[in-house]
């Protein structure tokens, strides 16, 4: 089975001032589509602590696919791109690229998203924008390409045809 971890970034969530509602939703289309969720963690928009969280996961092996929620906005303390890039040893803008172009069906304000998406090791990271709304329409439009891309890093895919 497929493995996926959740981190969602959010000062007030880690302070225990504001529910997380999109982790659930990420952890939600993830599930539907064949993954099982190893971890899911909260943990404040404070760049060394995501990145050690995400290098943690990959370095270990724990999961193929982490999917990120939060801090890919224009607030002083939104991070997680930076958070992301500093950890991944090759970039994927084609993620965010196909996400923002997406999205913007709906909103203009999709292009104000600094989301990111990486590699490293064996483990593909894809920032999501942190509105519930906005995870569900962008994890939703790309997950069945992930699997595809993952199948490809672990050495899985069976066929290189595109679809």
């Amino acid at each position: 089975m497929k493995r996926a971890a959740i981190i969602t970034s959010s000062d007030s969530g880690y302070r225990g001032e504001r529910e997380d509602l999109s982790g659930p939703v990420i952890r939600e289309i993830l599930e539907a589509n064949g993954y099982s969720v190893v971890s899911a963690i909260l943990l404040p928009d404070d760049r060394q602590m995501l990145s050690d969280a995400m290098a943690e996961i990959a370095d270990q092996n724990k999961a193929e696919l982490i999917v990120t929620t939060g801090g890919t906005g224009f607030s002083p303390r939104d991070c997680m791109p930076e958070a992301t890039k500093a950890v991944t040893e090759r970039d994927v803008p084609g993620i965010p690229e196909a996400m923002r172009a997406y999205s913007a069906q709906f909103t203009k304000r999709a292009m104000l998203s600094r989301a990111a998406a990486g590699i490293r090791k064996r483990t593909l990271i894809v920032n999501l924008p942190g509105s519930p709304k906005a995870v569900r329409e962008c994890l939703e439009f790309i997950i069945s390409e992930l699997e595809h891309g993952i199948e490809i890093l672990t050495g899985e895919a069976s066929n290189c045809a595109r679809k």
